[in-house]
């Protein structure tokens, strides 16, 4: 089963409830760090890095001595990569998508594609949990190539755990899509209040079964609850402000290996996603509140 961990929003305790997540589990996982802009599932889990790959995508280049300056290549990328300006087309690669659009409407096969570097993938293993994350080059825009990228390498056997970019954009979507489940982390706060409603209605778009874990639940901010209950969102868990939790993450420790209890907590975690995940595949839409 694949279990992708995403936020409305960065600092909600995601990659924390996906660490720990991983690390209860019994027995081999998976983790795939595809928040790729600054992964930083590694500083926890210290995996010892066995294979590293360059990602590149195609971008155009274009046959001067072929181009007739016919501007149909502009006309077709919606990106605006590549703009003919009755001279010779500009190529901007930053813009490119790699679609190859523009090379395929060339109507005199002026332009062929060159690969751009946008990242690596690295895989390695720390204990029983086998890390795979995605590091873009600095300055490139466009993850979702190097996020298909890491997802590429899930693995057979075991379950799978995606720890996604904070947000509701294009790298995130990249990152849910083909997920048997979606765990929402939000927080007890108007901004994470906020940001959930977005990140259900972009999950629930795409069709995945999904329920929320409401981290810092003891702040007294009710409104995440009561809009749980009125979309019949069930609610996993409920984890309150820890100091605990927070010394241990301040010193790249996770909770589960630090703080008594919370080991139990996260193994109780993953037999609840497991179940609401059944339940949902079977009713086929949300599991409601009583769930």
């Amino acid at each position: 089963m694949t279990v992708a961990i995403a936020s409305g929003k960065g600092g909600t305790g995601k990659t924390t409830v996906a660490l720990n997540l991983a690390l209860a589990i019994d027995g081999p996982v998976r983790l795939l760090d595809c928040d790729v802009e600054e992964p930083n599932c590694h500083i926890f889990l210290n995996p010892s890095i066995q294979e590293r790959e360059a990602i590149s995508i195609p971008v155009p280049f274009v046959d001067e001595a072929k181009c007739t300056a016919c501007g149909e290549c502009g006309r077709f990328c919606q990106y605006h990569a590549i703009v003919s300006l009755k001279t010779k087309p500009l190529v901007f690669p930053e813009l490119c998508h790699g679609c190859g659009g523009c090379a395929k409407v060339c109507p005199t096969v002026a332009i062929s594609e060159v690969e751009r570097e946008i990242g690596v993938v690295e895989t390695g293993a720390s204990g029983t949990i086998r890390l795979v994350q995605g590091r873009l080059n600095v300055g490139v825009p466009l993850s979702p190539p190097l996020i298909r990228a890491v997802k590429r390498r899930t693995g057979d056997g075991g379950p799978v755990l995606i720890d996604c970019p904070p947000g509701t954009s294009c790298p995130v979507i990249s990152a849910l899509r083909g997920s048997d489940f979606v765990v929402l982390v939000t927080e007890s706060t108007p901004f994470g209040l906020n940001d959930l409603a977005l990140a259900v209605e972009a999950v629930r778009a795409l069709g995945i079964p999904f329920a929320v874990v409401l981290n810092r639940a003891s702040t007294g901010y009710l409104r995440v609850v009561e809009y749980c209950g009125r979309e019949s969102i069930h609610i996993l868990l409920e984890l309150p402000e820890d100091r605990r939790v927070a010394e241990a993450y301040s010193r790249g420790r996770p909770a589960v290996e630090e703080v008594p209890g919370y080991r139990l907590v996260f193994q109780r975690l993953w037999r609840d996603i497991e179940e609401a995940a059944h339940l949902q595949r079977a009713a086929g839409g949300v599991v409601h509140a009583d769930a």
